[in-house]
């Protein structure tokens, strides 16, 4: 798994992704910094680093879209499906590498409140919220690189791989406002979880190829949601939209920007991460056993 890792963590260092996304990261964490709080005088750095999130929607793709995809594309794949390792650790050598100079950017970061009191008298950052929200901004981006890393699985195209990744990313983004839009329709959450559960089936056929078993699970799924339906028709009222609120994975740092250190957040940011992880893994040993 190290010989991954460093090889993983080689190619992001020696190309132009991973400084593109630290020059992004630092560039704008500069200005907001610049304009909060030496000219503003502000004393929240929560402020800063919860502003900062929107760069996720770009360094994410940015960091990830090669992991995978373009080693499917130059068949250097077939080298790593043959190596005397189990999936998990590539997958986790190359996920490790990527939360390595995911996280180098954020050392920096974690100086400027350091330096600010240093060089302000109007007021002095509270070190504890601020290193606080800074650990939150730390794990929302563990969850994010995991679910890039795992549509680059996805993807033969790099390009085609970051502007999936995009998309992603800024769905999950505009989540909650989204989820605003769906009226609360007892016949429109039937109908969002059945598309929900649709592509369920299709995910589950691209990691298996067995289209009997997907197709045959989909529909038990879907009658059994038909069934709850009939049941608990008054329950469904408003229920698609709640689920979707609570799957917005940027609304779980504004505990953080709050000065809030909340745990399930973070526990919340750990399982995102390990189940697309789980689904990276599965995706590459379907190919390995295919190949």
């Amino acid at each position: 798994m190290t010989a991954i890792y460093e090889r993983e963590l080689d190619s992001q260092l020696n190309g132009l992704t991973g400084y593109i996304y630290g020059a992004l990261m630092l560039l704008f964490g500069g200005i907001y910094v610049m304009v909060c709080h030496l000219e503003q005088g502000a004393t929240d750095f929560t402020y800063v680093l919860y502003s900062l999130t929107f760069i996720y929607l770009i360094g994410i793709p940015l960091l990830t879209m090669r992991s995978v995809a373009e080693e499917r594309h130059q068949k250097t794949d077939q080298l790593l499906y043959s190596l005397p390792l189990s999936m998990t650790k590539i997958v986790l050598g190359k996920y490790l590498a990527l939360v390595t100079v995911m996280a180098m950017p954020l050392v920096l970061l974690g100086l400027y409140p350091l330096l600010i009191n240093a060089l302000t008298t109007s007021g002095a950052i509270p070190l504890k919220a601020a290193y606080g929200a800074l650990t939150g901004f730390f794990f929302l981006g563990m969850a994010l690189t995991a679910i890039g890393l795992f549509i680059s699985s996805l993807m033969e195209n790099v390009g085609l791989a970051a502007g999936a990744c995009f998309v992603v990313m800024l769905l999950l983004y505009f989540l909650t406002s989204l989820a605003g839009y769906i009226t609360d329709a007892a016949a429109v959450s039937l109908a969002g979880f059945a598309v929900c559960t649709a592509l369920f089936g299709l995910i589950l056929w691209r990691l298996t190829r067995n289209g009997p078993f997907a197709l045959a699970l989909t529909v038990v799924l879907e009658a059994a949601l038909g069934v709850c339906f009939a049941l608990f028709h008054s329950r469904f009222e408003g229920l698609f939209a709640d689920v979707v609120g609570q799957l917005a994975v940027f609304d779980r740092f504004d505990s953080f920007s709050y000065g809030i250190f909340d745990i399930r957040s973070v526990v919340y940011f750990l399982s995102v991460a390990g189940l697309f992880l789980f689904l990276t893994v599965q995706t590459m040993e379907r190919r390995r056993w295919a190949s």
